[in-house]
C-alpha cells in the first residue's frame, strides 16, 4: 500500500485550508461576540449580561411594589362623587336642600346631606361601609348613594 506522496499531501492540504478557513470563520464570530464598550473577553460580556439581569430584577421589584402601593392607595381614595339638590320643604320654596355621596371603590365613604329652610339649614354626616350606612337614610340620600356607587 505505497500511496504516492504528492496526493496525500494534496489531500493534507486540502484539510488545512479547510480547517484554516473553519477557525477564521470562528474567531470572526467570536470578535462579534465580543464587540461591547468594555468586553475584553468572553468572562465580561458574560458578567456584564448577569449585572443588567440583575439591574432589571431590581427595577421590576421596585415597580412592582409602587404598583401595589399605588393600588392601594386608589382603592381607599374617592372615586364616587354624586350631588342631588332637592326641595325638603313645599314651603321653603327652590331647591336649597341637597345630598352629596363621596365613597371609595369598596364602597366605603361618607353622606353629606343638608336640609334649608327659612329659618334654619342643618347639615348631616352619615358613615358608609359597603355601600351601606347603619343610619336610616332618606330617599335623596339612597338616591345619591346608588348614583356614587355606579
Amino acid at each position: 500500500m505505497n500511496l504516492p506522496v504528492s496526493p496525500l499531501i494534496l489531500v493534507l492540504l486540502v484539510l488545512i485550508a479547510i480547517l484554516a478557513i473553519w477557525v477564521g470563520v470562528l474567531e470572526y464570530r467570536l470578535r462579534r461576540l465580543l464587540l461591547g464598550k468594555d468586553a475584553r473577553s468572553l468572562e465580561d460580556t458574560i458578567t456584564n449580561i448577569r449585572e443588567g439581569i440583575f439591574s432589571l430584577a431590581r427595577s421590576h421589584k421596585e415597580t412592582v411594589s409602587r404598583i401595589e402601593n399605588l393600588d392601594g392607595r386608589v382603592k381607599r381614595s374617592i372615586q364616587g362623587v354624586e350631588t342631588l339638590r332637592f326641595n325638603a320643604f313645599a314651603d321653603a320654596g327652590s331647591k336649597q336642600s341637597f345630598a352629596i355621596g363621596l365613597l371609595t371603590e369598596e364602597g366605603d365613604g361618607v353622606v353629606i346631606s343638608s336640609l334649608y329652610s327659612r329659618d334654619r339649614m342643618s347639615v348631616f354626616a352619615k358613615p358608609v361601609r359597603g355601600h351601606a350606612s347603619e343610619h336610616e337614610l332618606t330617599e335623596e340620600e339612597q338616591e345619591v348613594l346608588m348614583r356614587a356607587k355606579r
